[in-house]
């Protein structure tokens, strides 16, 4: 896999997300433990996807300058829109994955800020090595495309069918795996991991929360992932769609938290964004859909469910 653009904008892209993590950390400290209210988790959402687009101005700009053409620019610049669509979208069942946590762990709303901070950092590194890796394995062996397309396909379907069921938390073998290799206190201490209990130093549930977050990152990516790489295989355009993405996921959670009943047909929409997009790989070497058409057909698709949730009442 090659990517046509120049090293200087790789080097703005390291640069900015480690800017971005640094002021918000920041941001988070001087906050200190506070529950996140709607207006914070608006202005922030503005702020991550302005960024987002502002950085792919300058990705469509570097394409014009490097190559001199303006049609390979916009290509670049669909793919970059698109993938970013594609995995937002993707995101928000993360989210709803993230709220069943919280709720199950009965996280205060004050702590739940540094956990996703938190999740997002390792989400990030995660999700680099994954993308490298599977970057990797296609430009090896072309054939996984078809493997990708078809998992996705069967996880879309999946996804249909358990829509409107909320997940069993406690019947998660990874919970159950966790717990039984470390103790841990009923209690939270404030943001801690780890306090002491009749002279032991054990795990608090925030440790857990964490845990349980990094993981349902990883399988979620194994989902999102190839998704991308049905619209792009330029690596720069993979790996910054992803983590442009993740930047916004600690805000849209926020702001998603106080809406989440709305749009409970979401995952409907969703389900058939996955199989529209594995099908697309699956059909990639007989028919090639246009990256233009793919960004259509996903904003569609989540126009159309949001509109569907909105005007019906939950299980009804």
């Amino acid at each position: 896999m090659e990517t046509i653009v120049p090293l200087w904008l790789w080097l703005v892209f390291v640069g900015f997300v480690l800017a971005a993590l640094f002021v918000d950390f920041a941001v988070l400290k001087k906050q200190g433990a506070h529950a996140v209210g709607i207006k914070e988790a608006v202005n922030w959402s503005l702020i991550w996807v302005g960024l987002s687009f502002l950085f792919n101005g300058l990705l469509w700009w570097a394409v014009k300058d490097s190559t001199g053409s303006s049609e390979l620019a916009n290509q670049k610049s669909l793919e970059f829109l698109t993938g970013y669509l594609i995995e937002k979208s993707l995101a928000v069942d993360n989210i709803f994955v993230f709220l069943l946590i919280f709720s199950y762990f009965a996280v205060p709303a004050a702590y739940q800020k540094r956990v996703l901070m938190i999740g997002i950092v390792g989400a990030i590194v995660l999700r680099t090595v994954m993308i490298l890796v599977g970057g990797w394995l296609l430009a090896q062996f072309h054939w996984l495309l078809y493997v990708f397309g078809a998992f996705l396909v069967l996880t879309g379907v999946k996804m249909w069918r358990g829509a409107g069921e909320e997940p069993a938390l406690g019947d998660n073998p990874a919970l159950k795996l966790l717990r039984r290799l470390m103790p841990v206190s009923q209690h939270y201490n404030g943001e801690k991991f780890w306090t002491v209990e009749n002279g032991k130093k054990i795990a608090t549930p925030l440790l857990m929360v964490i845990a349980m977050v990094g993981l349902t990152d990883v399988i979620f990516a194994v989902d999102s992932i190839p998704a991308i790489f049905a619209i792009t295989k330029d690596p720069f355009i993979v790996l910054t769609s992803n983590v442009f993405a993740i930047l916004g996921l600690r805000a849209m959670f926020f702001l998603l938290q106080a809406a989440a009943s709305r749009f409970h047909l979401l995952n409907y929409g969703l389900a058939v964004i996955l199989v529209f997009i594995g099908s697309k790989m699956v059909l990639i070497d007989v028919f090639k859909i246009p990256v233009a058409v793919s960004l259509g057909v996903v904003i569609g698709i989540l126009a159309i469910t949001m509109v569907w949730s909105a005007k019906t009442e939950p299980n009804t």
